[in-house]
């Protein structure tokens, strides 16, 4: 027997409670069935004796203390799933905002997810590639890995994001399915316009499913959307076997709603006003990534978050760097040199990169590049940090060199056009071309047979011209 309980006894923010209830559990959905005919989900976030306390998704205004009725619905909240999702614009709820009408649902599915046993996770293995140098040979993005961009105020991560989705793949005589789910929360109207016409510009949209949260959205929405994007996700990967890239942007807003949620429900704040247990709601989006026992698909998750005022100590980078698996720095400094991305390369790292290159997944050489490049950078800011003390015409021929090294790394390898889509071997043949600016002594991290087969000077000739 369903019961319909009438009037709130509290109204307080985006929550309302509820005395005398029984029979109910925490997470269940239930309706609000406003005096005009209208309906609002929400869905019960603490109980205490028969009190109970919900959160209402589209918000608090318009409810009436008298007249409201709520209806349990005896279910957490669910995304319906199908492979209708793809191609589909919806809202932070997991609503459609197309235009395009409902979704047909195979299924439903708790948006929480299933608890997965980690003995059931399989190691992530193989690459996913960018099309982008910098991440493509530098940190390299694995499959079933979660890879964060930490960016700040004003940098291009929304840019860098849609480059990303427009030309990430898996290798494409795999004959495996590769998708992308991008979910965005507490974006301007300006910025959801731009990702949504990007991806139909592109002809891409057909192969994403896109979660729109604005900021003018309400915030428990916003706690929903990557919840409602991840178990798409998940659906596509272990029972459709696709290869799913999932992009989280920005991760900040999202904390920053859990951070006015916990408050309005009077939690005792954390660090910087966040809920104690901000750690374990960012780890229960996080750790939904990966490859699973039997299953032929992946999930991989690339989330992004602005630090406030550059701090990487901020509460969410930082707890977002402990759960991760590294991380992709933005840096303004290259950015306001014109450089686009503006990766900064030495405090970036994959920690999973070593397991899914080299032969058989990239090139063999992959990691030999990469570790020679890593150390002739960190070389080139020793040079520049001598340079700015003593000045330019003091240093030795060798760090004038690194000096050299430096500049043509940065405008021709970090640097690239948002249209430039550069393969695996693209890649790595211009690392090779660079390196071979650098005397061959100064390159101590490949060995002997692969530098004379790869170290050419006559390359280095095109930066110089």
């Amino acid at each position: 027997m369903s019961l319909q309980y009438l009037g709130l006894n509290e109204i307080n923010g985006p929550l309302v409670v509820l005395d005398e209830v029984s029979g109910i559990s925490y997470d269940e959905v239930a309706e609000l069935h406003l005096e005009d005919g209208t309906e609002r989900l929400g869905r019960v976030v603490e109980i205490s004796g028969d009190k109970a306390v919900l959160q209402v998704f589209e918000g608090t205004k318009g409810l009436s203390l008298k007249n409201t009725k709520t209806k349990f619905l005896g279910r957490p909240m669910e995304m319906p799933l199908s492979e209708e999702v793809l191609g589909r614009v919806f809202n932070g709820a997991g609503k459609p905002i197309d235009g395009l009408g409902d979704i047909f649902p195979e299924k439903f599915a708790d948006i929480n997810g299933k608890p997965l046993n980690p003995v059931a996770r399989t190691y992530p293995r193989n690459y996913i590639r960018t099309g982008i140098s910098s991440i493509d040979c530098l940190m390299t993005l694995i499959r079933g890995q979660k890879l964060p961009i930490f960016s700040g105020s004003g940098l291009s991560h929304n840019k860098l994001a849609v480059q990303i989705v427009r030309q990430a793949q898996i290798a494409e005589d795999s004959g495996e399915k590769f998708a992308v789910v991008f979910a965005a929360m507490g974006v301007k109207n300006d910025v959801a316009d731009y990702f949504r016409k990007s991806f139909e510009d592109s002809g891409v949209l057909q192969n994403v499913a896109m979660f729109l949260n604005l900021s003018n959205d309400p915030i428990i929405e916003r706690i929903l959307t990557p919840r409602c994007a991840l178990t798409v996700a998940e659906y596509l990967a272990y029972e459709k076997n696709m290869h799913i890239l999932v992009i989280l942007t920005d991760m900040t807003s999202y904390a920053e709603a859990l951070r006015e949620f916990s408050s309005s429900k009077g939690e005792i704040p954390g660090r910087k006003g966040y809920p104690g247990y901000l750690y374990s709601d960012l780890a229960s989006l996080y750790e939904r990534a990966g490859i699973v026992n039997g299953a032929k698909g992946s999930v991989t998750q690339i989330p992004i978050l602005t630090m406030p005022n550059d701090d990487i100590t901020h509460p969410v980078p930082d707890l977002t760097g402990d759960i991760t698996e590294g991380q992709i720095v933005l840096d303004r400094n290259l950015d306001q040199t014109g450089i686009y991305p503006p990766l900064s390369v030495l405090p970036s790292l994959s920690r999973l990169m070593k397991d899914g290159i080299g032969e058989g997944f990239t090139r063999s050489d992959h990691a030999a590049v990469s570790n020679q490049l890593f150390a002739s950078y960190a070389k080139v800011q020793e040079a520049r940090s001598l340079a700015s003390v003593i000045g330019e015409e003091e240093l030795s021929d060798t760090d004038k060199k690194y000096m050299e090294f430096g500049v043509y790394f940065e405008k021709y390898f970090i640097n690239q056009g948002f249209d430039e889509n550069r393969t695996i071997e693209e890649t790595l043949d211009l690392g090779w071309d660079l390196l071979s600016v650098l005397p061959m002594s100064e390159l101590d991290r490949v060995d002997e047979a692969l530098l004379k087969e790869k170290y050419n000077p006559e390359n280095a000739k095109r930066f110089t011209r």
